[in-house]
């Protein structure tokens, strides 16, 4: 790709990306904030898959045309479901397994972090092999990504979220940080992409 075609597909995706998760994230989070429920969350969280996959499809219309926007979406939702279960299961039985050895613990804790962070973008490679050579260093960049807007989130929330605060300041906090969350992971992966799809 040229500079110019370059910059112009980050930019479209940073954009498309980072509005999608921003959107979608507010699902969860007003969930969240409303209700503990596990099963709840979880659905939840597909929706935000699938606001997600849809605008990453709006981004790679330009450069991919005959990349199916339903299986992405689709396999999108269904990675974030998998993401938020694994989450949801933790929460769940975060006390008996609190209870475990460090050595179960450590490679349980290890095994179920990596299948969250990689969920979304092994699905979205069966999608993008088609399409794309080298397709699987998607599912490491997406990883990378996850894993640094997740970082972000953790360390703008953490702070501010307080127990006893009013529903609406939790969720003003919430948004915000899904804000920093979506535009860090956007702006790794699109860089990934490019990288990915910039040889002929």
């Amino acid at each position: 790709m040229s500079t110019k075609l370059t910059t112009g597909v980050w930019r479209a995706w940073f954009v498309w990306v980072t509005a999608g998760e921003f959107t979608g994230f507010l699902a969860p989070a007003i969930t969240g904030a409303l209700t503990s429920s596990g099963p709840v969350l979880v659905l939840a969280g597909g929706i935000e898959g699938a606001v997600l996959g849809a605008a990453q499809c709006l981004a790679l219309r330009r450069i991919i045309p005959r990349l199916s926007s339903r299986d992405w979406i689709a396999v999108t939702a269904l990675g974030a479901v998998f993401a938020w279960s694994v989450a949801m299961l933790a929460v769940h039985y975060g006390q008996p397994l609190g209870t475990l050895p460090l050595a179960v613990l450590l490679p349980l804790a290890a095994v179920a972090g990596m299948g969250v962070l990689l969920s979304i973008g092994v699905g979205q490679w069966f999608v993008l092999r088609r399409h794309a050579d080298h397709a699987f260093r998607w599912v490491w960049a997406t990883g990378i990504g996850w894993c640094a807007g997740l970082v972000v989130f953790t360390a703008f929330t953490t702070p501010l979220w307080q127990p006893g605060e009013p529903t609406a300041l939790v969720l003003l906090v919430g948004a915000a940080g899904g804000l920093l969350m979506a535009a860090t992971m956007s702006a790794i992966t699109g860089a990934a992409l490019v990288h990915l799809l910039g040889k002929p």
